[in-house]
């Protein structure tokens, strides 16, 4: 094009005529006219108009008498020959491609939204037609329950709040929702059990919230194969209920009342997690929804897979910044024939910590090994929130599952560990009765914690680390003494096993800033003993800024890219939209 241009340029200077014949040309044109008369000018002129009229009636009569076909053919080669010429030229300039193989988030700015009245309430309409009237909610009720709870650790501010609770119950449902969000570019917050302690469903930029409440079935139980496939809603202690009529169990048992949605989001553990593992050990697939209505299956159902990248693996822990978990398949284990649990205290919560330390290096299985400091004990104490009284000191508690042999055995083998710690007493449960009640305290622990407020205004700070197993003891250790100090009722608890604990603290308002302070020292030197910022809890909006001190600048900057890659999008007004408007890797 370029070539046949300059060649347009050489003809066009050989071929003009020179500047004096150019001088006398215009002299005798304008000679001519002046001679001509007005009148003989006025009716060439009118002559004209006339015959362009004439072709133009013409041309417009031969297509009245055009075939509808022949029109359309005319259209459709209009548009396709406009659509090329379109594509030619823009394709002239492509688009910058990445040079770097991660994004810092100084190169993509803040993520818009249209969150104007006029596009939600337009987006409302929308919602309707696919969910029924019922299932769109915008009541002051349902906006303030999605907005944060009494036990997160991230007090919402003003205006963060969804503008309208989605409650869908299918993939398909949720496919299209997503399509309109993206349109639309509206944040989405997804929400299951809501009970997830560090903020992660806060809607910071407001926009919708999809619940999935009405999708809490369990679609196939594969009893051969001892896995099931279950949707979000569906909580982990409703699913052990009825996979036990199957002789079946699924181990990861996080807080009361969490659901699989969130349980995946999270990563999460729980008290099985030192024999068990995390839930990142348990899901073999997913179907995930993307930010533009895309539904994606991660995987099959085979026990291993080596086919391409663990997409499955990359949405576990994602927290709902890369898509929205519509469906998972869980593997499943054989519920154990025999368990029991058993109760230790000990003069110093130090002491308690050698214990742990030292019955995981004597090999001893345990199904899980919880520690409650002597705060926690007396926060239970005076809560009443157990049917008995304990002592008021730390406190190991064990449970024990396999054969009846194997459990009476790792019952002696722990016995002898915790006198050679200092152990005050050891206790284990005589039948099922007393089992619930031992196990009871752990499960109330956050709770009586709760139940400790002076006024409604309090409010109770959940967080949690985790570290090698070796350094357990002086990071709990280090933790109680700064909670002393600056005199803050606080408990200790965790699933010592695996090194991670968690702080449960209770501050007024005025005490906001030594309660970010304590928890900023136990983050930091959970760091300084190559531990993890979160154990279980998740990233969230409490620790997303301290990701960085974990795992390096880089590490996140990539996070941030295969967010992007996933599904970020541009649009005219817009830079970037985001499946979850919080998230660590934005």
């Amino acid at each position: 094009m370029v070539f046949n241009a300059l060649a347009l340029g050489a003809r066009s200077l050989r071929t003009r005529p020179s500047p004096r014949l150019v001088r006398h040309f215009a002299a005798s044109a304008k000679q001519a006219k002046e001679n001509q008369s007005f009148k003989s000018q006025l009716y060439e002129s009118t002559q004209q108009r006339l015959k362009r009229e004439r072709a133009e009636q013409e041309k417009f009569a031969q297509y009245q008498t055009q075939s509808p076909a022949g029109r359309s053919a005319a259209l459709i080669f209009a548009l396709v020959f406009f659509s090329t010429g379109a594509y030619y030229l823009g394709s002239l300039k492509p688009a910058a491609l990445p040079t770097t193989s991660t994004t810092p988030l100084s190169d993509i700015g803040p993520a818009k939204h249209n969150v104007s009245i006029s596009n939600l309430q337009a987006a409302w309409a929308d919602f309707v037609e696919i969910l029924g009237k019922e299932n769109v909610s915008t009541s002051v009720g349902d906006v303030e329950m999605h907005s944060g709870s009494d036990w997160s650790s991230y007090t919402p501010k003003e205006g963060e709040k969804p503008f309208l609770i989605l409650y869908p119950s299918t993939t398909e449902e949720v496919s299209r929702i997503m399509k309109i969000c993206h349109q639309r570019i509206i944040p989405v917050t997804p929400y299951s059990g809501g009970t997830s302690l560090e903020g992660h469903f806060a809607s910071t930029r407001g926009g919708v919230c999809v619940d999935f409440r009405r999708m809490d079935r369990i679609l196939a139980l594969h009893k051969p194969d001892m896995d099931v496939v279950v949707q979000p809603a569906v909580g982990w202690e409703e699913l052990n209920a009825e996979i036990a009529k199957d002789g079946l169990f699924f181990p990861p048992d996080p807080g009361p009342g969490a659901m699989i949605g969130g349980m995946v989001g999270t990563g999460c553990s729980g008290t099985n997690a030192y024999r068990y593992g995390t839930m990142r050990e348990w899901v073999l697939s997913l179907t995930v929804v993307l930010a533009d209505g895309t539904i994606i299956h991660t995987r099959q159902r085979p026990r291993k897979s080596s086919a391409g990248y663990d997409l499955t693996k990359l949405f576990i822990g994602g927290e709902g910044t890369l898509g929205l978990v519509t469906e998972a398949t869980l593997k499943l284990t054989v519920k154990p024939q025999s368990e029991n649990v058993a109760v230790a205290s000990f003069g110093t919560i130090h002491r308690a910590a050698e214990c742990v330390t030292k019955v995981v290096e004597a090999g001893i299985p345990v199904a899980g090994v919880e520690i409650l400091d002597d705060v926690q004990m007396k926060c239970i104490n005076a809560s009443g929130t157990t049917s008995r009284q304990w002592k008021e000191s730390p406190t190991l508690f064990f449970k024990f599952t396999g054969t009846p042999n194997a459990v009476k055995e790792q019952i002696g083998l722990v016995k002898k560990i915790v006198s050679t710690t200092s152990g005050n007493s050891f206790e284990f449960a005589r039948d099922q009765d007393e089992m619930a009640e031992l196990w009871s305290a752990r499960k109330e622990a956050l709770w009586s914690v709760l139940a400790m407020k002076k006024n409604p205004d309090d409010h109770v700070w959940t967080t949690d680390v985790a570290v090698p197993i070796s350094r357990l003891p002086d990071i709990i250790e280090a933790t109680k003494e700064d909670l002393t100090k600056h005199g803050l009722l606080a408990g200790i608890c965790g699933h010592v096993g695996d090194g991670n604990f968690h702080s449960i603290i209770l501050f007024s308002e005025t005490e906001r800033s030594i309660a970010e302070g304590v928890v900023h020292r136990m983050v930091k030197r959970a760091v300084e003993m190559e531990g993890t910022v979160t154990g279980e809890h998740g990233v969230g909006l409490v620790k997303r800024d301290y990701l960085e001190h974990e795992v390096g600048v880089t590490t996140v900057d990539t996070m941030r890219r295969v967010s992007l890659d996933i599904h970020s999008h541009s649009t005219p007004d817009s830079k970037y939209t985001f499946v979850y408007t919080h998230g660590a890797y934005h």
